[in-house]
């Protein structure tokens, strides 16, 4: 070894650094991030001490360091993830397709989070926004329209033709970009329609930029060239945003060193886990460039060293914590959100979730809550001294898992105090005295009061559960048996929950490394040197393909492996992969695949069978193949890897004879205070083997042997832990609370892992890609227990589907039965959602103890309109196949010839057709049979693991529970109501487009915690198709009470027991068997909705409306919701550009958009000034340009086009939304609210919604903001923050995020 190799990780709150001296000695180090009194730099002052004191020169801190005898530096950095979180990047500005100046901020149109009334989006990066004059269409065979004189055909990077409508308009570019200038700004992202695949005119904004003295231009097309203008735009401003401040602080950091580190080889690590030359580390692969070592670190050094399972990486910290999974090969996304922003890049899948040290304890209604709310750093949990709230922290230092003697003493004003037990004992004890004051007020409770420990060990518990759920999601959803994997676990807080983690997860081994505690900046040493090429594409997967894709990834490979030999690799040292982004025609689900062990045949690419891989992956995570299905490349990708060779292992010396431990402690578990010996790490050698329960202590992290367990110290110095099952608890039937909050999570999970099943083994767009289903679980009494995703219309919908049919059926109802049903009347929504319903029988029980069903949106069932939305609908035979009492599986089989007939059906009535795509309903009935199958197997194992009893009895507790909370908000919510309004008697009215009423009369009984609704003076049931179910009415209400607490509660049958509601019989809410009822579904719930909030006057209506489009011909259909405004409140604007209260539809990317329908969208922008005027202002609508290129049917659906989203407290109502259709010969009419047009080339369709109401007077003219100086987020919002909230990520939270945006 020629000189010293550092390997840094620069965390959020600690630096880590692990370096190699010359002559083998390692030497570890951990520094504050930030310390300005101290040191400049946390990076260069760990370097800078550690030469010091190995070399004995010495370095001042104030000169450059001496690089002399620096091999090599190596560094992973949050400074991207801390720049992009607290917006304090370089200030730039958005280069934009005119008609486009809004696209950013409006995004996918989704909100976060479905139940916060204060919508909160993340800023938007940009400063300004520059409208780019220019259009570039993909050229589309069946294209009517009449071209321009100069159009012209190119041909695009990805095979497309494209045609230039409208050529770049350089001289307003130019007097654009000069204004810009004289703002400050001199960084900008450019952004382009379909620039992935045609960049001429991105190229070419890119030069006149660079002309006009712009320091940074971010051009999307070659930050990253992939379809999606949206994400793509993201990517583009992020790294506009981001490498400025990046490269700032690399020459900040070289400053500190002699010559600037010439002539010193400095890497980053990059969010794809891999190192990168100084000089190119950018903003946009930076995002993950610290987790991503730790990675690293455990791939490297337990898969396949002791153990040939995959391994599951855990890693721990304050505030998070990150889950990942190694097989052999790094697991990549290609597209994900942090901080609101969504980055086109490849990235490392590791999925943070709110549960760490410092995530706060709750006891809620009857509930043990952990998160996600955290301590943060500062105040930290009560331990710290800073008088922080209970955390898990504070939990494990009462059960003595955390010993004070052991750990920093680093707290207190003087920073040098323990951890402070006395304080976390008290809040502890206080909060105790509330449960058990809580157990005692509950009627017939004669529970034994919990001590302090019992307490705590519950919290820990349910805190342990919380971090299963994802490790759950992560592994099944790919087809992967969670119980075969290692538990890799690493960071300062996972020793002490790993080993019941993997005993919960039926793990048999955790592995934790010796460096665990700084593993990502030992993962950063590890690691080789990255470079990727990638390229669009679109082409099928065929022969006629092959030439040109070896062609490109020839081309591809001999780019990355030049750029690696520029970086000092010898060609031996380089290896190269190449990558095919892979998806099924007409789908959007694309996987990344390498043909790995498919070797080339005749029929594939020379660099292997892609096809094999692709369908064999897709077959694995989705449990299908579709055969004769063209297959399309997206994208082909070239990953080139300069292995830098070096070792992971080090042998440490054998020490024989049984460890001796430090000193013998009580520690309490789940069987009470058990002796628990206490072991130093460093003090322990190889083969010396330790039974639990036993604490080892090391320098970063405390590691918890639990009883049954037993540690071995390998041959490396690490510790392997060999998980024993012990003694199974048995649980009674009487109520534990802290069981309960365990059986929720359990019960929760086992509907979510329905839905992974459904989503895995559909095949259509709607259930597969737009996630539009529900999965649950339901009592003996056909009650709700559990349901997933919340999809805010079927809140509890379902429980009256399951009851309608128990009393229907009765004792008809039989093992190996499956009921399909969608009638409104029968619990039904209204008729595209299909639900099956499972009943599950025990031996020696007659009825079903327990039933599932699951329900989903299917595309087409048939009826008067492709989609089964039929706008001018007056009957339900009008809208499609219809199933009242309907067994789809009879016996154990699928009865496919009956439901075939059911599902033509509709095709006997006049105007009507059966369903369109057999095809996919059945493969999608199949995967719902697939789901409840999934649930009936995951409870029957709690039911073999508990007892049959206990299950039913804990169903019936977490309903109960869910009593006890609605009872608590409704006591909440009624005395804020009686403090605001001076009554607990509401009442509200509101009035649909065609004059029907919806009133409200709401009794809130606050001693009681019960609600009477009363929807008498509703209007009748309607000539037409806004009539809504009562199931809606009920989903209304949960979802509205739930919005105004404000906190997770469950959401199952409980919840309306507190409540009454009385609908008149005949009304809109409560219509006739056979009225239509397509429109009550999407439109009329948004309306109730509407009249219970401003009943409760909590906030001005937002837009009221889902705003529903379909256009289409005999080949094909494309349906829509479009976004709007939503209402201000008592401390907020209105958020504009978004999806409200019942519906949380993603939008169609435009470029996705344009590439499959032969449609242009001209104009996708906010509409200034349609939000209500108020002390706070509503949220602006939207308006949706659409100019059809060939004829084709446009149907719309909305409301709010006659009466306006109201103001509350003064404020002014929102303006109405309008559909307008502008001929081609430019003749504009007002389409109404309810209409289908047969559209021409040419012709355009322009769709406008409704804005939300301001709430307040509005300010005097003077005083009043001027918005249109103000970019749309960046409006007032509520200036309270409650608490810290960790930032997830990773696909298994962009699936939850995707479930809960339909």
């Amino acid at each position: 070894m020629d000189g010293f190799q550092f390997a840094i990780d620069r965390g959020g709150t600690f630096t880590d650094v692990y370096a190699r001296c010359p002559g083998g000695k390692t030497r570890v180090m951990k520094l504050l991030s930030e310390d300005p009194s101290n040191y400049p730099d946390a990076p260069r002052e760990g370097i800078r001490r550690i030469l010091e004191e190995e070399t004995g020169q010495p370095m001042p801190p104030d000169k450059p360091v001496d690089t002399s005898q620096i091999q090599w530096i190596r560094m992973g950095t949050t400074v991207a993830t801390n720049a992009l979180l607290e917006r304090k990047g370089e200030k730039m500005a958005l280069l934009i397709t005119e008609g486009y100046k809004d696209l950013l901020h409006i995004g996918n149109q989704a909100r976060p989070k479905i139940f916060d009334l204060i919508i909160s989006v993340p800023d938007v990066l940009y400063e300004t926004v520059v409208e780019v004059s220019e259009r570039v269409f993909l050229q589309k065979d069946s294209c009517q329209m009449e071209k321009p004189l100069n159009c012209k055909t190119e041909v695009g990077s990805t095979g497309e033709r494209v045609e230039i409508w409208e050529t770049l308009d350089e001289a307003k570019l130019r007097q654009d970009l000069a204004n810009v200038a004289s703002k400050g700004i001199h960084s900008l992202a450019v952004v382009l329609m379909h620039s992935y695949t045609y960049s001429a005119h991105e190229e070419r904004v890119g030069e006149i930029a660079s002309e006009l003295g712009f320091k940074h231009v971010s051009l999307s097309s070659a930050v990253m060239k992939m379809v999606k203008i949206v994400p793509r735009g993201f990517t583009a401003c992020a790294d506009a945003y981001l490498t400025p401040s990046i490269k700032t602080y690399l020459s900040s950091f070289a400053s500190g060193f002699h010559d600037n580190l010439k002539g010193k080889q400095v890497l980053f690590m990059q969010s794809d886990g891999g190192l990168t030359p100084m000089d190119r580390f950018n903003g946009s692969r930076a995002i993950l460039s610290g987790p991503a070592g730790g990675v690293v670190g455990y791939a490297q050094t337990t898969y396949q060293k002791h153990s040939d399972l995959p391994v599951i990486g855990f890693d721990m910290g304050g505030t998070s914590t990150d889950v990942s999974r190694y097989a052999g090969e790094y697991e990549h996304v290609f597209e994900t959100t942090t901080a609101g922003i969504t980055i086109q890049a490849p990235q490392l899948d590791i999925n943070t979730v709110a549960a760490g040290g410092g995530s706060r304890l709750f006891f809620r209604s009857g509930l043990f809550d952990v998160g996600p709310e955290s301590a943060g750093a500062h105040p930290g949990p009560t331990c710290y001294r800073k008088g922080g709230p209970l955390c898990v922290t504070d939990a494990n230092l009462i059960l003595q898992r955390l010993l004070p003697d052991y750990f920093p003493k680093i707290f207190g004003a003087t920073e040098d105090q323990p951890l402070d037990k006395e304080a976390s004992l008290k809040k502890f004890t206080e909060l105790t005295e509330q449960i058990n004051s809580f157990h005692a007020s509950q009627q017939g409770s004669e529970k034994e009061p919990l001590s302090v420990e019992e307490v705590a060990m519950g919290f820990i518990r349910v805190a342990n559960e919380t971090m299963c759920r994802p490790i759950r999601a992560l592994t099944q959803a790919r087809g992967h048996d969670t119980s075969r994997h290692v538990l890799a676990c690493f960071g300062g807080a996972g020793g002490q929950h790993a080993c019941a983690m993997a005993r919960s997860l039926g793990m048999s081994t955790v592995f934790i490394h010796k460096y665990s505690g700084i593993l990502s900046a030992f993962g950063i040493a590890l690691a080789d040197v990255v470079h990727e090429s990638q390229e669009p594409c679109a082409l099928e997967y065929k022969k006629p393909s092959f030439d040109h894709i070896d062609n490109r990834i020839k081309l591809l490979s001999s780019q990355c492996e030049k750029e690696l030999q520029q970086q000092g690799f010898e060609r031996s040292h380089i290896e190269t992969q190449p990558f095919l982004h892979l998806r099924y025609d007409r789908t959007d689900c694309a996987l990344m695949c390498s043909a790995g062990v498919y070797k080339p045949t005749d029929a594939s690419s020379s660099y292997g069978d892609f096809e094999a891989a692709f369908t064999e992956r897709y077959k694995r995570e989705f449990g299908f193949t579709i055969p004769g299905r063209p297959i399309i490349i997206d994208n082909i990708r070239v990953r080139g890897v300069g292995r830098t060779m070096i070792p992971a292992d080090q042998t440490v010396t054998a020490k024989g004879g049984i460890a001796a431990p430090e000193e013998t402690v009580k520690c309490y578990f789940e069987d009470g205070h058990l002796d628990t010996s206490v072991f130093k790490l460093d003090e322990l050698g190889p083969g010396q083997k330790i039974s639990g329960p036993a604490i080892i202590i090391d320098k970063n992290s405390t590691i918890l042997v639990e009883p049954y367990c037993e540690a071995t110290l390998t041959d490396s110095g690490d510790v392997k832990i060999k998980i024993g099952t012990g003694e199974l608890k048995r649980i009674g039937t009487e109520l534990d609370t802290i069981q309960l909050s365990i059986f929720s999570h359990r019960f929760m999970s086992t509907a979510e892992q329905m839905g992974r099943i459904l989503q895995r083994t559909a095949i259509s767009t709607n259930i597969k890609e737009r996630l539009d289903f529900s999965c649950a679980m339901f009592g003996s009494d056909g009650g709700l227990v559990a349901n997933a995703p919340h999809i805010p219309v079927h809140l509890g919908a379902m429980q009256k589907t399951v009851q309608y049919q128990m009393n229907f059926l009765g004792d008809n109802m039989k093992k190996g039965d499956m009921i399909l049903t969608n009638h409104p009347s029968a619990g039904g929504s209204h008729l595209p959602d299909l639900t099956v319903i499972t009943p599950v029988f025990h031996d020696g029980v007659k009825r079903p103890v327990f039933y599932v069903a699951s329900r989903g949106h299917h595309a087409d069932i048939g009826g008067a309109t492709p989609g089964s939305m039929p706008p001018h609908s007056k009957s339900l035979l009008e809208e499609g196949a219809i199933f009242k009492t309907f067994k789809l599986v009879k016996n154990g089989q699928f009865q496919e010839e009956e439901v075939s007939a059911a599902l033509n059906a509709p095709g006997q009535y006049d105007g009507c057709s059966g369903t369109r795509n057999l095809h996919d309903n059945l493969a999608d009935l199949r995967a719902q049979v697939a789901a409840n199958q999934k649930g009936i197997t995951l409870i029957s194992e709690l039911i073999a693991a508990y007892g049959l009893d206990v299950v039913l009895a804990y169903m019936s507790y977490i309903q109960q529970n869910a009593e006890v909370a609605v009872r608590d908000m409704l006591r909440e919510i009624g005395g804020e109501t009686l403090s605001r309004t001076g009554a607990t008697r509401l009442k509200a009215t509101e009035y649909m487009d065609d004059g029907t009423a919806i009133t409200l009369t709401i009794d809130v009984n606050i001693e009681k915690g019960s609600a009477v609704f009363d929807f008498t003076g509703t209007g009748p049931e309607v000539y037409g198709n806004c009539n809504a179910p009562r199931a809606i009415t009920s989903s209304a209400i949960i979802y509205c009470l739930r919005c105004m607490i404000g906190h997770d509660v469950p959401l199952n049958q409980g919840c309306l027991a507190p409540v009454n509601v009385i609908i008149p019989e005949g009304c809109i809410l409560d219509p006739s068997d056979g009225a239509a009822v397509v429109g009550g579904n999407v439109l009329t719930s948004q309306r109730i909705v509407d009249v219970i909030l401003k009943a409760f006057g909590v906030c001005a209506g937002s837009q009221g409306c889902m705003n529903n489009i379909t256009f289409g011909d005999e080949s094909g259909a494309h349906y829509e919701t479009i976004a709007g405004g939503a209402g201000a409140g008592p401390t907020w604007d209105g958020q504009s550009g978004v999806h409200t209260n019942m519906t949380n539809t993603r939008i169609t990317d435009p470029e996705i958009l344009e590439r499959r329908f032969p449609v242009i969208l001209s104009r996708f922008e906010l509409i200034p000034n349609t939000g209500g005027r108020g002390q706070y202002n509503g949220g602006d609508g939207v308006e949706r340009r659409i100019l059809f290129r060939k004829p084709m049917t446009a149907s719309v659906l909305s409301e709010r086009r006659v009466h306006r989203p109201y103001g509350l407290k003064g404020g002014e109502p929102g303006h109405t939304g309008r559909n307008l259709f502008v001929y081609r010969d430019g003749r504009l009419i007002n389409l109404g609210g309810k209409t289908s047009i047969q559209a021409q080339a040419g012709d355009t369709i322009r769709i406008c919604t409704p804005g939300g109401g301001g709430y307040g007077p509005p300010p005097k003219e003077q005083d009043q903001m001027k918005d249109e100086d103000q970019l749309p987020s960046k409006r007032r919002r509520v200036d309270k923050v409650v608490s810290h909230l960790c930032e997830e990520r990773g696909s298994v939270h962009a699936f939850r995020l995707a479930q809960e945006q339909v």
